[in-house]
């Protein structure tokens, strides 16, 4: 991959997270459950594009492809970690815009300190224990194809192409899991969301449901941009696979997402532009 488009999307993500992570934790204004979410949220793009970007552009300016076996297991481990991790996250976020919105009366009550808490802490703690499930037992399986990885990372699904035939049966209780959390999560998401729409549309007001809406669509399009772009890399039927297809594809699943979630949030969140207005209000009187 071109070094330069790396490095660009690399700053662009490490910025916009950088400064969300910045403005929530400075201001005290942010300090609700919604804004800690989404402190997590821009924790875990840093973690899961820094996994596999930065050792690409090393890859790029040293004109190798080259990793060790252990480093190669390491970044497998880290980025399905993040990425599940975020998936779990975001299954969280919908549930705390399903509360906000269809039972506003007991969002305190619900969402409180400790309770928020644990949501986040369980969805890291989910993310570990799946990445240890998946990629131990990716990384226990013979290769017996070579050990070249037709991609800029390591990618569990092109491991698996170099492991023996026979070793896809042992894959097979890990996927059935893989699929059912990932369905049971987006069945979850989706009927949050059928719900919040209801209650939406019956509030009288043209300003409170335009200020529902603008609650609930940066969320809905960060899950539709991690859901669209995830389903079609593992999804999409081998016939139409190659080696550039495979690429493109793990690069707007993987990089893409993480540089432009902040965007996505920040566009129509007027508290979190005001944040980040201060906030860069502050740098030059600082260097002065």
């Amino acid at each position: 991959m071109d070094f330069s488009l790396f490095l660009g999307i690399y700053l662009a993500a490490l910025l916009g997270n950088g400064l969300i992570i910045t403005a929530v934790a400075c201001d005290h204004h942010l300090h609700t459950p919604m804004y800690f979410f989404l402190l997590n949220l821009s924790l875990l793009d840093l973690g899961s594009i820094s996994t596999t970007v930065p050792k690409s552009m090393a890859n790029s300016l040293w004109d190798t492809r080259a990793i060790s076996y252990s480093a190669c297991a390491a970044q497998a481990f880290l980025f399905v970690f993040f990425m599940s991790a975020e998936y779990s996250l975001l299954t969280v976020m919908a549930y705390d815009r399903y509360v906000a919105i269809y039972r506003p009366l007991h969002y305190r009550t619900l969402m409180g300190t400790r309770a928020c808490v644990q949501m986040a802490a369980a969805a890291w703690a989910s993310g570990f224990l799946y990445a240890v499930l998946h990629t131990g037992n990716t990384f226990s399986i013979p290769l017996c194809q070579g050990n070249t990885v037709d991609q800029f990372f390591c990618e569990v699904p092109q491991i698996l192409k170099l492991s023996c035939s026979d070793a896809y049966l042992r894959e097979t209780g890990v996927l059935v899991v893989s699929v059912c959390l990932v369905f049971g999560c987006f069945i979850f998401i989706v009927v949050s969301y059928v719900q919040i729409f209801t209650a939406v549309l019956r509030i009288p007001s043209e300003q409170g449901r335009h200020k529902a809406f603008s609650m609930c669509l940066p969320h809905l399009a960060v899950v539709s941009l991690f859901v669209s772009t995830d389903m079609f890399a593992y999804l999409k039927p081998p016939s139409v696979s190659s080696t550039s297809l495979d690429l493109v594809v793990a690069v707007l699943y993987s990089v893409v997402p993480p540089a432009v979630n902040p965007l996505i949030y920040s566009m129509r969140n007027k508290e979190l532009k005001e944040a980040l207005k201060k906030l860069i209000q502050l740098v030059p009187v600082q260097q002065l």
